[in-house]
């Protein structure tokens, strides 16, 4: 019994934690025509009402099962193009065309999730109930206080998301990976590591180096689980001081995940157009070269990798935040029936 939910709890974790806000697409993704994704590997739909409003829903109907995301956006509710079927962003039968009277109308038949927008991406709610108060997504400061600017960019890569997170939680890597990029050529290529606890989660950094390369990295849990970190950025590559970037990763399915990592700098006034001309002209490119870097390696390896690791003092950080994670997992499968481990059926949408 006991292995059986362990192998359970494991199957949680590479398919996705419950109980969080996730980003799903970057907001420019959704637009009035309804998009099918597959997230944590249940396929959803997306779309915009007349007021710009989100709303997300399990993307089947309930009649015969065809993919919601297929038929046509009718403001609160999508048709399916099947049967024709209209189904609420609440999940329930608002009409059967096709049938005067039909006992399906007015019946909750998909589940729906609640849906945020912030910082540029779309948040829903991968949960067994509505948030609480508790579960309430707060953001770093740099993607909403007025004093930073962002941009956000959205990858999808072949590994699962917890390579993703491992590889964030690793700042030693920089220093060797990324060593002949524009931002991480300088500084030690050894060091040694510390983790700071902090209200939200922890800080893992090098002990006698700060500013020069990736030396710290911060691991937050507020609602979602989120990564921050910064590169000291010399003069002349604009105003703003070091250059943030927060990072999390989403599962699309236990073999492929969509990363958000937005790009953030303290800046205001005229230093802001100036630093937001200055990335989108001359930096962009090059930190879609960084991040190449990290796909590829990631996309290198087996899945299993982690079953055949040799870790030593600079993963550290990587091992605090797999523990807090497992723990996630075991708490979350401890009282739960099997059955409902099980992911949406069907053929994912990788959008």
């Amino acid at each position: 019994m006991e292995s059986n939910k362990q192998a359970r709890a494991e199957a949680r974790l590479n398919s996705g934690l419950r109980n969080y806000w996730y980003p799903v697409a970057a907001s420019w993704q959704v637009t009035h025509a309804p998009i099918g994704i597959t997230r944590l590997g249940q396929n959803i739909v997306v779309w915009r009402d007349n007021a710009g409003a989100l709303h997300a829903l399990e993307d089947r109907c309930p009649h015969r099962g065809a993919r919601l995301s297929m038929g046509w956006n009718l403001g609160d509710r999508v048709a399916c193009w099947y049967h024709g079927v209209e189904v609420g962003g609440d999940g329930q039968v608002k009409s059967v065309p096709a049938v005067e009277s039909c006992p399906l109308e007015g019946r909750t038949c998909v589940r729906s999730y609640p849906v945020q927008e912030q910082a540029g991406a779309i948040f829903l709610w991968f949960g067994d109930s509505a948030p609480a108060e508790a579960d309430a997504l707060r953001l770093p400061e740099e993607l909403v206080s007025d004093d930073h600017t962002n941009f956000l960019c959205v990858a999808h890569w072949d590994c699962n998301y917890r390579y993703a997170i491992d590889n964030v939680m690793d700042p030693m890597h920089g220093a060797y990976l990324h060593a002949v990029s524009h931002s991480m050529a300088s500084g030690e290529k050894s060091a040694v590591m510390q983790i700071r606890e902090t209200e939200s989660g922890l800080i893992f950094e090098k002990t006698g180096q700060r500013g020069v390369n990736f030396d710290w990295v911060e691991f937050g849990e507020t609602g979602t689980l989120w990564l921050r970190l910064s590169i000291p950025y010399r003069d002349k590559v604009g105003p703003g001081g070091p250059f943030g970037i927060v990072g999390m990763a989403t599962p699309v399915d236990e073999d492929h995940c969509l990363v958000f990592f937005w790009r953030t700098r303290h800046v205001q006034g005229w230093e802001r157009d100036v630093w937001r001309f200055l990335y989108r002209n001359r930096l962009e490119g090059l930190h879609w070269d960084v991040l190449e870097q990290d796909r590829v390696v990631l996309e290198s390896m087996a899945p299993n990798a982690r079953d055949h690791e040799m870790l030593y003092q600079h993963d550290a950080g990587i091992t605090r935040v797999r523990r807090l994670l497992k723990r996630r997992a075991d708490a979350e499968v401890a009282n739960e029936p099997v059955a409902m481990l099980q992911p949406a059926g069907g053929v994912p949408s990788h959008a």
